[in-house]
């Protein structure tokens, strides 16, 4: 069936990840929102990540992010919760990395159902992490940012400084 605004098969929520160090995607495919979903992506996500480093995971501001279950689990697991401003998803410096998923398997596509969608998702998330950036890329790719970030004396993340 072609996309409509009845939804009469319902909608799936993909939950994201990338692992900036790793240049490495992966995400989970779930019925809905909610705190119950919610959780179940972000353990998925530490499952991925099984040391005990501090993981930092930017989400945007849904309430279901925010509920007790989910912060009293993530203070157990050394996962930080970082939360994006309200209407500003371009703030998120992950989301591009999902343009290309968006690109070659949602956009201009007539899937059946969302189980061909849901088998779709990851086997693209496997070709694109098997064709994933050399680890010494990356570290020269961080490098020059982190040159250019201290000409400007700026730090990510934080506003420019005005001139006096």
């Amino acid at each position: 069936m072609r996309a409509n605004f009845h939804k009469s098969t319902g909608v799936r929520q993909f939950h994201g990840c990338y692992s900036v160090g790793d240049d490495l995607l992966f995400g989970t495919v779930l019925e809905k929102k909610g705190a119950v979903n919610t959780l179940t992506a972000l353990k998925q996500i530490r499952a991925q990540r099984p040391d005990a480093k501090t993981m930092y995971v930017i989400l945007d501001n849904l309430s279901t992010h925010k509920g007790g279950k989910i912060r009293t689990w993530c203070a157990t697991r050394a996962v930080e919760l970082c939360f994006t401003q309200t209407y500003s998803s371009w703030t998120n410096p992950i989301e591009c990395q999902f343009g290309p998923l968006r690109e070659f398997v949602l956009n201009n596509s007539d899937h059946p159902s969302h189980l061909v969608v849901a088998k779709r998702i990851p086997a693209y998330l496997a070709w694109r992490n098997a064709n994933a950036k050399p680890p010494d890329v990356l570290a020269g790719q961080r490098k020059e940012r982190a040159r250019i970030r201290s000409e400007r004396q700026r730090r990510w993340g934080r506003p420019a400084t005005r001139a006096a």
